[in-house]
């Protein structure tokens, strides 16, 4: 099909263009931006006036539940939350059951996401067979199989020349291994931040030095294997300096933040709202700040969703029984051009600012061909309306996760159509 978009505000950070500009598609590739290509007759034409066209979103952390745990989500339903929410390319953890650990089970998730024709689905693979901490998996066959990392998803590694060994062999063959700082130890049995309001409520509380002691040995093994690392899921001040020494110091390091622990701290769990029951847990408020200037001055490279949906039998409990994980997919773009926006960034450059944490920088840290718009790019587009107000409610969501700490807020930010190489998949 070839697409006309036409009187809409182009944003792509990728190739610095923030201006109105119509954009031609045919082939599932972009073929003209602003002027059309010699002979093009469009079959269909979207009228973008006053909405902003920007690359598909790229997430790098969404849960999409198969295999193994159907009755949470299914790969049907978190696609199209995926759509509604204008994601085109999704990064998926390893922790699935049974584990992406095997060739056959990453081709077979493979297929299926793409015989629905909608988001680009990227695996991580396991770094240890089953996640267990104990043998590598066999990671050229993995990557062979189409995983583009390895992760060991929310489980952590507790004989540390394991950790050293994956990270000498990952080196060897320019892999990158994505691991969630926290101390094996520490705040095992946590279940919010260490602090005043962990105490006041009687919670166990996960202190911030099981994400900076986790810091320390990374560091240590990148400096001495200079294997590329990502680190997922940023939550505190004091883990964000080491983030920002290191990265002064040249190491291959790049990290993330779920987009919910930009905007709320562990202040907002209430009177033991089960919803904001998280992994990590909200830290505090000084973190929380922290966390917005470290997007700001690039420190965190990429926000993403950390979409985990979870069933009401699991998340309707007692705060310490519930299980953690909240939805995303569907609130990315909103969160994050309400950071751009509660940052102080110029008016005019907070699409930008926000469109590229969540597209260009995100692509270039999981190493995909996506997040650019350029003439010859392959035509992931989301179009959206920066000023339209929605209300998060369970209703609206595509996702069979309905659980969000955000439900009942107010936010900026609908996505009107998605576009996937070419393909509407999406029209509102």
């Amino acid at each position: 099909m070839k697409l006309h978009i036409k009187n809409g505000r182009l944003v792509d950070p990728a190739n610095n263009i923030d201006a109105q500009h119509d954009v031609f598609i045919a082939d599932g590739k972009v073929v003209g931006i602003g002027k059309a290509p010699a002979d093009f007759t469009a079959d269909k034409t979207i009228d973008a006036t006053g909405l902003a066209v920007a690359p598909g979103l790229v997430d790098l952390s969404a849960r999409l539940r198969e295999p193994g745990y159907e009755y949470k989500a299914t790969l049907e339903s978190e696609m199209q939350a995926a759509m509604q929410g204008g994601v085109t390319s999704l990064l998926c953890p390893p922790d699935t059951d049974p584990v992406l650990d095997e060739p056959g089970l990453v081709e077979m998730l493979k297929h299926r996401a793409k015989s629905l024709n909608q988001a680009n689905v990227y695996p991580l693979g396991a770094l240890t067979v089953g996640l267990k901490g104990k043998a590598l998996t066999e990671m050229a066959e993995l990557t062979e199989a189409g995983c583009v990392g390895f992760s060991q998803a929310d489980e952590p590694i507790l004989d540390t020349t394991v950790l050293l060994s994956s990270l000498q062999y990952a080196k060897t063959f320019n892999y990158t291994v994505w691991l969630r700082p926290q101390d094996p130890h520490l705040g095992r049995h946590g279940i919010a931040h260490s602090g005043p309001a962990a105490s006041r409520l009687g919670l166990s509380g996960v202190p911030v030095m099981s994400e900076t002691i986790a810091l320390y040995t990374i560091f240590e093994l990148v400096r001495s294997t200079r294997a590329r690392v990502h680190l997922c899921r940023m939550s505190s001040a004091a883990g964000l300096e080491l983030v920002r020494a290191a990265k002064r110091e040249g190491l291959p390091v790049t990290c993330d933040v779920g987009a919910h622990h930009i905007h709320l701290s562990d202040m907002d769990i209430g009177f033991f709202d089960s919803n904001a029951r998280v992994n990590p847990p909200f830290r505090s408020q000084r973190d929380r700040d922290a966390i917005r200037a470290a997007l700001l001055d690039g420190t965190i490279d990429a926000i993403c969703s950390d979409h985990t949906p979870v069933d009401d039998d699991e998340k309707l409990l007692p705060f310490g029984e519930a299980s953690p994980g909240a939805t995303g997919l569907e609130l990315l773009l909103s969160l994050s051009l309400k950071w751009a926006e509660d940052a102080g960034v110029k008016e005019s450059d907070v699409l930008s600012k926000a469109v590229a944490k969540v597209t260009t920088d995100a692509a270039r840290v999981a190493g995909l061909p996506a997040g650019g718009l350029k003439v010859g790019d392959i035509a992931d587009v989301c179009i959206f309306d920066p000023k339209t107000r929605w209300t998060v409610e369970a209703k609206v969501l595509a996702s069979q996760g309905k659980h969000t700490p955000f439900l009942g807020y107010e936010l900026s930010g609908q996505v009107k159509a998605t576009i996937v190489a070419g393909h509407i998949a999406f029209e509102r």
